[in-house]
């Protein structure tokens, strides 16, 4: 069974070739001069996945080996996601199964990053906890069996992602946030500057980071802060590790307690958060200690990826689940109602 799976939620244009559960290919095409602009243009997003859609499509294909008609199904994300970039994936890949006359599966964004830890040759068993951190979502997930998801709990404001980006921009250090505050952390102090952790006693597995980042604005204004001044380099790293430090702490108290508490033994992180150094070298750490096993995907697949969209289709397909294609796009999907 051959799949090909198409992700275009946000500001990646990927597509990924999957037979019988191995990957044969996953190219993708970054939106880099969202950079420009301190963070990502919807309109602008889903005008460059109109441009990119057919050539990254073609590209995966032929890395694959793969010619489209030897597809068994065509898989899309239908959301969560910004709803023109949805638009252009689904339709394209909606057209697709319609040509060839194949079955379309429509491919929920969040139940796809769970799944990503299942391209490793190693994969958690059922039921696993699942960290889901990325700039849009940040949430607790038990995987009970196949496309059936208790959501323990989520942000009650800004994504981890998010926080890390809002906070780049505070110090003036340019646009994705979480690779470049990850870098410079490396060479700060992670105990400079004591940022506050938001554990949420009465909702001990949601979370909230917005504190965190209105905490680094009032100290930066304490300070005297000039983003676009000649800052000190070591007084920025110390910065960005101190504000890094707390996220992490918050990141792993949470999913560690949830672990423990459900009596889960697999516990895994997923989206573009869980590339971040710190948190995996944490986690890690912690897993070993607590007797955990820990999954996190390589890096190739921690950020959107056509790979994920196509091992969630393959699974499905194999089960017989198929979307209409009368599917539209829902931007504010909620994981929730795979329930």
């Amino acid at each position: 069974m051959t799949i090909l799976g198409i992700e275009t939620s946000c500001d990646e244009t990927s597509a990924a070739v999957l037979r019988d559960g191995k990957l044969l290919s996953n190219a993708t095409a970054l939106q880099l001069f969202h950079s420009e602009h301190g963070g990502v243009v919807p309109e602008l997003a889903s005008r460059a996945h109109q441009r990119l859609i057919i050539p990254v499509v073609a590209e995966a294909l032929a890395k694959a080996g793969v010619h489209k008609r030897d597809l068994d199904g065509v898989a899309a994300v239908y959301g969560p996601g910004l709803v023109g970039a949805l638009l252009v994936g689904l339709t394209f890949g909606k057209s697709l199964a319609l040509a060839l006359g194949k079955p379309f599966i429509g491919v929920d964004h969040m139940e796809a990053h769970i799944s990503s830890n299942l391209l490793q040759e190693e994969r958690p068993e059922f039921p696993f906890l699942t960290l889901t951190v990325s700039g849009g979502h940040t949430q607790l997930v038990v995987a009970r069996d196949p496309f059936t998801y208790e959501v323990l709990g989520r942000t009650r404001d800004d994504a981890a992602g998010e926080a890390f980006d809002k906070v780049a921009k505070l110090l003036g250090i340019g646009y994705p946030g979480g690779p470049l505050i990850d870098k410079l952390a490396t060479k700060g102090n992670p105990k400079a500057v004591n940022f506050p952790r938001p554990y949420l006693e009465d909702d001990p597995y949601s979370f909230s980071f917005s504190g965190i980042k209105t905490s680094m604005r009032y100290h930066l204004k304490k300070i005297g802060f000039d983003p676009g001044g000649a800052n000190e380099p070591q007084l920025i790293a110390d910065l960005c590790a101190s504000f890094q430090a707390a996220v992490v702490d918050v990141l792993v108290a949470k999913l560690l307690k949830a672990a423990e508490d459900l009596a889960i033994r697999d516990i895994a992180v997923a989206g573009g958060v869980s590339a971040n150094s710190e948190l995996r070298r944490r986690l890690a750490m912690e897993a070993k200690i607590r007797h955990k096993r820990l999954f996190i995907p390589s890096l190739e697949f921690c950020t959107d990826n056509g790979a994920m969209v196509a091992m969630v289709g393959y699974e499905k397909l194999k089960r017989g689940i198929v979307s209409s294609l009368e599917l539209t796009a829902e931007p504010a999907l909620d994981l929730s109602h795979n329930a």
